[in-house]
């Protein structure tokens, strides 16, 4: 018999992003967090969103370089 509390990893996957933005209610994130728990291909994926996440959180505070700013003027004055 198959237990209505779990979910498959199509279902964990298509609920990944949500479920890292905490977009989803209560028993499903609690559906999600047992899979994790139990699957190591869904929980490396989470982990990997994770990180990519964190990844480009820290790039969008960086600020170009002096060098590439006038680069980058210097190419749409041209235009």
């Amino acid at each position: 018999m198959t237990d209505p509390e779990k979910i498959h990893c199509e279902e964990v996957i298509a609920h990944l992003l949500s479920y890292l933005d905490g977009e989803i209610d209560d028993a499903k994130r609690a559906q999600i967090d047992r899979h994790l728990d139990e699957c190591r291909a869904c929980f490396s994926r989470a982990e990997f969103e994770k990180a990519l996440r964190e990844s480009l959180r820290r790039t969008g505070d960086a600020q170009p370089s002096a060098s590439l700013q006038e680069r980058i003027k210097s190419l749409i004055d041209q235009f």
